[in-house]
């Protein structure tokens, strides 16, 4: 596989390590822009606070796929997603932090199915399953570290 990154074999059971995600701002807007998704309450905060929210807030969008990043970053550049279900909760208002947390809930060949959690100062931003297909030829020999 040359010089691209390997990921650990899936098994069900296992936790994926956290990743915290600072929610600022400029990446608030940006998804809302960057998903084409003009809703006054994603970028401004005047018009969000008149109708009834403290700040502006992120979208779904962004929150998709910040969840497809953390599913993606750990198992590899050659993970596909295949499904992805989510939910959302508390909202995430810029200066909190978001922290995803997964654990694989079940293994099929090469189809791993995980359990998503994205949690931030007010309670749980996101909770959903994705699923992921990860080639066997990325996975690292057992026993080796992934890279």
């Amino acid at each position: 596989m040359g010089s691209e990154t390997r990921a650990q074999r899936p098994v069900a059971g296992a936790e994926l390590p956290p990743l915290e995600i600072p929610i600022t701002r400029t990446l608030i807007v940006a998804g809302a822009i960057a998903s084409r998704d003009y809703q006054d309450v994603h970028h401004d905060a005047e018009l969000a606070r008149q109708k009834g929210s403290p700040d502006v807030f992120m979208n779904i969008l962004t929150t998709n796929g910040l969840v497809g990043r953390y599913i993606t970053d750990h198992f590899g550049p050659l993970a596909v997603l295949r499904k992805v279900a989510i939910r959302l909760g508390a909202p995430n208002y810029p200066g909190d932090t978001m922290v995803l947390t997964g654990r694989v809930e079940e293994v099929d060949g090469d189809t791993a199915t995980v359990r998503v959690v994205g949690a931030n100062a007010i309670g749980r931003h996101v909770t959903g399953t994705v699923t992921v297909s990860v080639p066997a030829s990325s996975f690292v020999p057992d026993g080796e570290a992934a890279s």
